[in-house]
């Protein structure tokens, strides 16, 4: 029989453990988390949705990614959206943020044009981002994944690293059982699936966590790695983007295979470090650690205009949002940045980009605002604009931002406390339930 803890985590026997470590194939129910000997349904509960693999209780690097996770809180919290194509967006001139996978078969995806991804799903219930409520989710995927390991490296809202070595002492059960208990955990207790990559290094875990989704669980093993790969796309490469892609390209570098006719010294000559990394994933050799200190280095958001703009009230609103969003993202992630960034594009796609360094760290909405206001009024010329972009970077802990106040500004402690007022208010009742008159401009 299996034994569940308060905590939901399975919990075998020694006597299991060693039957399982004797096991030819081991496998594993995602459903009831039962372990046995390969066979195409759970012997215990009837489940096809079986997971086998040779090295399956072997290995402990995983990625997680939520599926469309924006698109599913939003689902999670408007059920009757469920078999509706969503897309989480701007205006026709903006990008697509996230496609359910109702949308994604009519062939939207992510940073498609809106006005393209709304001729391929004309009938999709288009949503503007919620950020607040992406950030609850994804704190509360957080605690779940902390409870298996401290070793978490969070890429963004919705993927992370996780390590699990040695903690099968600790939760009695391999590394695979506990990841497919956090995914039920996930759907049961939050409403939000995700997919899962396994392997031995963080590399091929990106890589199986996208094999098979969504609610997918893919295993790639130490020997199989070369088979696998061998005649993959080089395209498969996290970070390989259009540029390197060229570059690829024009050496006649296409697949794996082709990366392994290289010597070493021979691609550090042709690409630089870039050759160095390619030589060792040529051969799915990755020896990064995952690390619960890797640092965001910025939060930004920007915004396109439905049509061209030289207003200065309708820039003044969308500089108050985006800074309104992206101090959200701070207070939610307890962090604060010393570097204030506004970003522009003319109509002739022309980039601007102007930056100041504050005095104190901050994560203060009015503060992010008054300073990309001021970088607004410094940018030489008139002209319409198609899009504007907020950002905070230099990033530090909030325990050492907004101490010192300014003393220039007399009233800026008290706008601060109001400010914290605003957010507990839109914690109890709601990101509308308070808003400044400059938001509706």
């Amino acid at each position: 029989m299996l034994s569940i803890t308060n905590q939901g985590f399975y919990h075998p026997t020694s006597a299991q453990i060693t039957q399982v470590n004797r096991l030819p194939m081991p496998s594993l129910c995602r459903e009831c988390l039962c372990q046995f000997s390969h066979a195409p349904r759970c012997p215990s509960c009837r489940s096809p949705r079986v997971l086998a693999h040779d090295e399956l209780f072997d290995l402990s690097i995983a990625h997680m990614d939520c599926d469309a996770f924006y698109a599913s809180v939003e689902k999670r919290d408007h059920p009757e959206l469920a078999d509706k194509p969503v897309i989480i967006g701007g205006g026709r001139r903006g990008v697509v943020s996230t496609a359910c996978y109702v949308a994604r078969i009519r062939g939207v995806h992510s940073a498609m044009p809106m006005f393209k991804a709304l001729k391929l799903c004309p009938d999709a219930v288009v949503i503007k981002p919620r950020m607040s409520a992406y950030s609850e989710a994804s704190r509360a995927i957080h605690a779940l994944m902390q409870e298996l390991t401290p070793d978490i490296e969070p890429l963004s809202l919705d993927e992370a690293f996780l390590d699990l070595s040695g903690t099968q002492r600790l939760h009695g059960a391999p590394p695979a059982v506990m990841l497919a208990q956090l995914i039920k955990r996930m759907k049961d207790e939050l409403g939000l699936t995700g997919s899962i990559g396994l392997s031995h290094n963080k590399f091929l875990a990106k890589v199986a966590s996208d094999l098979e989704k969504p609610r997918g669980f893919s295993v790639i093993g130490k020997a199989e790695t070369a088979d696998f790969l061998r005649d993959k796309s080089v395209g498969l490469i996290w970070g390989v983007g259009a540029v390197t892609r060229a570059a690829l390209d024009k050496a006649g570098i296409h697949t794996f295979a082709d990366l392994l006719r290289w010597e070493r010294d021979d691609l550090i000559a042709r690409f630089g470090s870039m050759g160095e990394r390619l030589w060792h994933l040529a051969r799915g050799q990755d020896r990064r650690r995952v690390s619960a200190n890797a640092p965001v280095k910025s939060i930004s958001k920007e915004t396109t205009f439905l049509e061209d703009t030289a207003s200065d009230d309708i820039l003044d609103g969308h500089i108050w949002r985006l800074s309104e969003q992206v101090a959200d993202r701070c207070k939610a992630k307890s962090t604060a940045g010393r570097v204030v960034t506004l970003k522009l594009k003319r109509a002739d796609h022309t980039l601007i980009s102007r930056r100041l360094a504050l005095r104190d760290a901050t994560q203060m909405a009015d503060t992010i605002y008054r300073t990309a206001r001021s970088l607004l009024d410094l940018v030489d010329g008139s002209g319409a604009y198609r899009l504007i972009g907020v950002g905070l970077s230099h990033l530090v802990p909030e325990g050492d931002a907004d101490r010192s106040g300014d003393l220039l500004d007399p009233d800026s402690a008290k706008r601060s406390q109001a400010e914290r007022a605003t957010d507990e208010i839109r914690k109890r009742f709601g990101r509308d339930a308070i808003q400044k008159g400059r938001a509706l401009r």
